[in-house]
């Protein structure tokens, strides 16, 4: 992984830390590094955001490594925090005991290590080897190879450190203290929801259960093999999506043409969408760029009546949006269904290249998926960062 020296004044360490700013990761995003090290025998420090409050730059499950040489991956605030972190990982890697700290801005000592935004974050800290953690490279296998996995940590009480890999089909270890149904049920919610959180299990308020969930990538269909499908194929490759390229056409629909696409598909889009509708999750976003009647009413007709889609979109022009909405509504389709179609696709940015274009899609798709308007932040009021809603 590529990454920037960071100048050690910044850190507040010696010019000996080697920091790798990775831009601030999920475990998912350092796993690679980690892994190498517990290959090798050597042991690591993870720290994990657990929980937020107020406005921070980094959501639950943003991750840092410290490796054994001492070196730094990632971030976890952006750099408001890391310095302190990074202290505490060293600890951890000597004593080999977890910990749960916290920080947040301090009015009264400005200077006190804190979040200079104004918000709080909850970062657990522990030690990552073959002896702490033998199950990783089984969890590792997994998550590359794009199937479920959650790992449940516990952070507090007598059970502290403590973890089990869970899957669909059940968890790998036992916990203890007969939690292990209890955190098997919500393992699996927290996959279903595509998002980690954290649990104080009823009868157990003295224990804190992080969830660091590992869904399969979300799927980005894109219907239509034009220019504006490799621009958006590379943005969506970007923001994680599993990105699908369909189009009946099979001159157009060529893996050489979009080479950083997933899959290219050579079929009529409304029969692969049908054919495909049980592999969809409530994190799938359809784009349909052909703008030809022909290929969008039918794959429209399919896509609207899917209520599991986060978000589906169109595009055309103002008057083959508003010809396209009547022919769907003599399909049959519900206003409820036809509300759910964006159409003309994307934000009003003032798009006009296929680049443009395809970040106009995704940042309405990130709006939508974030529950958030769109518009300017200048003059606006309450948090810039928060919590996405669940799915």
């Amino acid at each position: 992984m590529v990454g920037l020296e960071q100048d050690p004044s910044v850190n507040c360490h010696n010019g000996d830390t080697k920091w790798i700013d990775c831009g601030g990761e999920s475990m998912r995003e350092v796993l690679g590094e980690l892994y190498g090290w517990w290959e090798r025998g050597e042991s690591a420090v993870l720290a994990s955001v657990v929980a937020t409050s107020s406005s921070t730059p980094r959501s639950s499950g943003a991750a840092m490594l410290v490796g054994p040489g001492g070196e730094a991956i990632g971030s976890i605030s952006g750099g408001c925090v890391e310095g302190a972190v990074y202290d505490a990982a060293l600890e951890v890697m000597t004593s080999g005991e977890p910990r749960l700290e916290q920080y947040g801005f301090n009015n009264e000592n400005f200077f006190a290590v804190g979040l200079a935004c104004g918000g709080s974050v909850e970062v657990f800290i522990r030690l990552v080897n073959r002896a702490s953690f033998p199950d990783l490279a089984s969890m590792a296998a997994d998550i590359d190879a794009g199937r479920p996995v959650c790992v449940a940590t516990v952070m507090s009480g007598d059970l502290a450190g403590r973890h089990s890999v869970i899957r669909p089909t059940g968890a790998c270890r036992s916990i203890g203290g007969g939690l292990d149904d209890t955190l098997t049920a919500e393992a699996l919610r927290m996959l279903a929801a595509g998002r980690p959180g954290t649990l104080t299990p009823d009868g157990r308020p003295d224990v804190t259960v992080f969830f660091e969930s590992f869904p399969p990538p979300p799927r980005m269909l894109i219907f239509g093999a034009v220019d504006f499908a490799a621009a958006l194929a590379q943005t969506g490759k970007f923001l994680g999506y599993r990105v699908t390229i369909c189009d009946a056409r099979a001159i157009f629909a060529t893996p050489a043409r979009f080479p950083v696409a997933d899959e290219v598909v050579v079929d009529w889009p409304h029969r692969y969408l049908a054919m495909e509708a049980s592999h969809l999750d409530a994190r799938s976003v359809v784009c349909v760029l052909t703008h030809d009647e022909k290929f969008d009413i039918p794959l429209l007709n399919v896509a609207l009546r899917l209520p599991q889609l986060a978000y589906i979109g169109a595009m055309g022009s103002r008057r083959t949006a508003a010809d396209r909405l009547t022919q769907l509504s003599k399909e049959g389709l519900t206003p409820t269904e036809i509300d759910r179609l964006s159409t003309p696709i994307g934000l009003d940015l003032g798009s006009s290249s296929p680049e443009e274009t395809a970040i106009s899609i995704a940042a309405e798709i990130i709006a939508i998926r974030s529950g958030r308007s769109a518009g300017r932040l200048t003059g606006g009021t309450g948090p810039i960062h928060r919590e996405r809603p669940a799915p």
